[in-house]
């Protein structure tokens, strides 16, 4: 059998592509390389784009009529193309975290949309008449699991952007019994897979009403699976769904026989996968709790209880407590992506730094709301990598430390997580500002961080308030800083 031109070079590109997608997941891994990383994923992308066009293109070729399929293959790319540019260049960095929940929900969408259109089509494979069954077998086996793990991912992805966009309550759904609901759910997919599989045919409705059940239950389960989930764990679900949405593109790849979406699917379900168990460990959370989506809990009674009065500082205070400083760790939130307040940030190191002050950063594995949230801030900002810290590498400084700025931050943050056997976040580990000699914390107010749980360190003896916008205090620190 001979192998056309167009496929034979289409099968170079793909390795080719596949290559520099490691590469890329390989030069992401660090700062210093992580712009090159970006490239390589730009151009493999661009490289297996190109071959599919070419690949599709060769196949139309045969039809009689062919321009329909052409014009719908471009004319979806360009609005594609055209809606994925206008989102990219409106979005906030604080809105990156809703929009790449959305974005993986595409990719569940689609892994349904191709199983159902791989049903519908049927088995066309070569084989001989005793093989032809069982290979039908594996196709529908193919359609069933490619739907589940794309609906799954299509739903749960939907609820994690509206938990994100603060257009659903970021508080954990608490049905009776969730964890019954998952593991029932997951029976009953197992139990319909198994009978459609053994369906002989598709000229009745059955296996029809059995593909349906399967894409509802599927759906309903990953609505439940997020919505279970705090938001507090919300950077780890990001990173949960982004495996997920792998998976699902690597289903979709048995089903199209695209061997460079098989490869890419599991290059991206297998690091989204790694990246979930690491930001687990980092939160002490059980792996497993957090695939079945269920390890978020509501606050408990440690949320009202009375820690005292705050104290209160302002803008001039805190430059005068950072001139007299030989070392200051900034430990950078959510509220710093909101307030926009890291080129404001960057000014006053570059001006501490200058007058021979020691200044580092401490960066939690789950700050902001998505994985490297906090790291891509700081870098946009221009800050310099060799002093931006993960969690592990300070949090034995901070008793030598005599300033700490928190910005934005609250419940990585939060002794209750170290202190307090009933918090919520209790067993989570923390960067541990409270042993620092002076503590000054920026909110706008004293209201709860994402996870609705109260953080005991505003109300220490070495802790301040400075309430008010962290862009305009922090400006205001750099004007006192000068005079």
């Amino acid at each position: 059998m001979t192998i056309g031109i167009i496929p034979a070079i289409t099968t170079a590109a793909y390795i080719i592509a596949a290559l520099l997608f490691i590469l890329s997941l390989a030069g992401l891994s660090k700062h210093e390389t992580s712009r090159s990383g970006l490239t390589y994923g730009i151009v493999g992308m661009g490289i297996a784009l190109i071959a599919t066009i070419a690949l599709a293109l060769d196949d139309m070729s045969a039809l009689a009529d062919k321009w329909l399929p052409i014009t719908l293959l471009f004319a979806a790319m360009a609005i594609g193309a055209a809606i994925g540019f206008w989102r990219a260049k409106i979005v906030e960095m604080t809105g990156m975290p809703e929009l790449i929940a959305l974005l993986h929900s595409f990719v569940g969408i689609a892994a349904v949309l191709i199983g159902w259109n791989g049903a519908l089509r049927g088995f066309h494979g070569d084989a001989g008449p005793g093989d032809l069954r069982t290979l039908t077998n594996v196709h529908e086996a193919e359609i069933a699991i490619g739907i589940f793990i794309g609906a799954v991912t299509f739903t749960g992805s939907i609820v994690a952007n509206l938990k994100l966009s603060g257009r659903m309550k970021s508080s954990p759904l608490m049905l009776p019994g969730k964890n019954f609901i998952n593991i029932g759910a997951l029976l009953v997919f197992a139990v319909l897979t198994v009978l459609y599989v053994s369906t002989d045919g598709h000229s009745g409705a059955k296996p029809w009403i059995l593909l349906a059940a399967i894409t509802v239950i599927a759906l309903l389960l990953g609505w439940h699976l997020v919505a279970s989930i705090g938001g507090g764990d919300m950077p780890v679900v990001v990173s949960m769904l982004n495996s997920y949405s792998g998976w699902a593109a690597a289903a979709s790849g048995f089903l199209l026989g695209n061997d460079l979406l098989i490869v890419t699917g599991a290059l991206v379900g297998s690091s989204g996968a790694y990246l979930s168990y690491i930001m687990c460990k980092a939160m002490n959370r059980s792996f497993l709790s957090v695939i079945a989506g269920g390890f978020g809990i509501e606050a408990g009674p440690a949320a009202d209880t009375d820690y005292g009065e705050h104290r209160e500082i302002q803008a001039d205070a805190v430059a005068e407590l950072l001139s007299g400083a030989k070392s200051v760790v900034i430990t950078p939130g959510y509220g710093m992506a909101v307030a926009q307040a890291q080129y404001p940030v960057a000014d006053l190191t570059s001006k501490l730094r200058a007058k021979g002050v020691d200044v580092r950063f401490g960066i939690h594995p789950v700050a902001g709301r998505l994985p490297g949230h906090m790291n891509v801030l700081l870098a946009e900002a221009k800050v310099p990598y060799d002093i931006v810290l993960e969690m592990d590498e300070i949090n034995d400084d901070f008793p030598d430390t005599d300033v700490v700025l928190v910005i934005g931050a609250n419940d990585t943050v939060n002794p209750a997580a170290a202190e307090d056997p009933s918090s919520p976040i209790a067993g989570m580990p923390v960067l541990e500002v409270w042993n620092a000699k002076d503590v000054v914390v920026f909110k706008r107010s004293m209201a709860a961080g994402y996870a609705g749980v109260q953080n005991p360190l505003f109300f220490r003896d070495n802790t301040q308030m400075l309430f008010g916008d962290a862009k305009d205090r922090v400006e205001d620190i750099i004007a006192a800083l000068g005079h």
